[in-house]
């Protein structure tokens, strides 16, 4: 019987998110976060890609909450109108 170990794991399970995770919207911020958790995971005592999973949703969840906060920010702006020129003369 053959015994799979864990770096045997890793470029597969790798390679599939890094395939999973190739449309931009789905994957903003995955994986950035996966490879810091890959990182801690394996520091924290070799659970690399358990730590590159949580680190893909946690990574995807911030990039999410950031680009509503901008939208919100846009959506919050006056919209000024555009000041006349120095030296321009106004009637």
């Amino acid at each position: 019987m053959a015994r799979i170990t864990m770096p045997g794991l890793v470029a597969p399970l790798m390679s599939a998110l890094l395939l999973v995770g190739a449309q931009e919207a789905a994957a903003r911020g995955c994986l950035k976060g996966a490879a810091v958790g890959a990182v801690a995971g394996h520091v924290a005592g070799h659970h690399a890609v358990l730590g590159a999973v949580a680190g893909c949703a946690v990574g995807h969840h911030l990039a999410k909450k950031q680009q509503q906060q901008l939208r919100q920010q846009q959506e919050s702006k006056p919209v000024q109108p555009p000041s006349p020129a120095s030296g321009a003369i106004t009637s």
